[in-house]
């Protein structure tokens, strides 16, 4: 059963990231690398926010890392969400891509849970057409 309900919003790919959730449909946690200065780019965008080179390379990630923060959602706006809560939102800081913080949700944790540092691994959750990143606690 997914994170969050059938008829959620999902992400709309744009031509910065639509190789980004090309690679997930692959289960491929890849992310923008400066080919210049080595800077790590997310979300992906056309420019290095260092050193504004252009070029920049595809590369795969270990999908490991640390709750920074998080918040736990008890007052539902969207429609689609009805129901659903309270759930989790968390930022993960991801090992090894250095400065990269991904906003996610940690699946399979309750929610008094939930800590900061906590050490979270990459899952897969596939909805409708599109495969997404979430995270679970590490071992």
């Amino acid at each position: 059963m997914p994170y969050l309900p059938v008829g959620s919003p999902l992400p709309e790919p744009t031509t910065d990231d639509a190789e980004f959730w090309e690679a997930c449909k692959r289960r491929e946690f890849r992310f923008q690398r400066c080919a210049a200065c080595r800077a790590w780019r997310f979300p992906p965008m056309p420019l290095c926010r260092e050193c504004t080179s252009p070029e920049f390379n595809w590369e795969l990630v270990p999908g490991r890392g640390r709750v920074f923060t998080y918040t736990v959602v008890h007052h539902i706006v969207e429609p689609a969400l009805a129901g659903r809560g309270p759930y989790n939102v968390v930022v993960v800081e991801l090992d090894g891509v250095e400065g990269v913080r991904m906003i996610s949700n940690l699946v399979d944790v309750e929610e008094d849970e939930l800590e900061i540092g906590m050490p979270v691994e990459l899952v897969w959750e596939s909805v409708e057409d599109m495969v997404l990143p979430r995270f679970r606690r590490a071992d």
